[in-house]
């Protein structure tokens, strides 16, 4: 069973940075095989794409984040991560991790979230 585990979440003033990490278990050998995403939800909003990264390090961000935020993996942890820089009351919300991958089979993961507000 794959399991992801999210922390780093937190009350920051607005401007600030916080760095989010997800450590995946149970994936094997082939975390390398996965494509890694952050997500985020606040309350009565649907939950959104933040950033993804392919196994071949390419990315791409929601517009709202370009510039502010950056997402990184390190196979050898089987963690992937989030730097958040400049935050705005706006990023306030619960932000997930995601695992998904296509071959050989056609699968998807979610952690349970950490809260990250941005208040001052």
């Amino acid at each position: 069973q794959v399991q992801l585990v999210e922390s780093g979440g937190g009350l920051v003033q607005p401007g600030g940075s916080l760095r989010l990490s997800c450590a995946a278990s149970g994936t094997g050998s082939i975390f390398r095989l996965y494509v890694m995403a952050w997500y985020r939800q606040a309350p009565g909003n649907q939950r959104a794409l933040v950033a993804r990264i392919t196994s071949g390090g390419f990315t791409n961000y929601a517009e709202s984040v370009k510039g502010r935020f950056t997402i990184s993996r390190d196979n050898a942890r089987n963690t992937v991560y989030l730097q958040m820089n400049s935050l705005k009351p706006e990023d306030t919300a619960v932000y997930y991790c995601n695992a998904a991958k296509i071959l050989p089979t056609d699968m998807e993961y979610w952690g349970e979230g950490t809260l990250d507000t941005v208040s001052s």
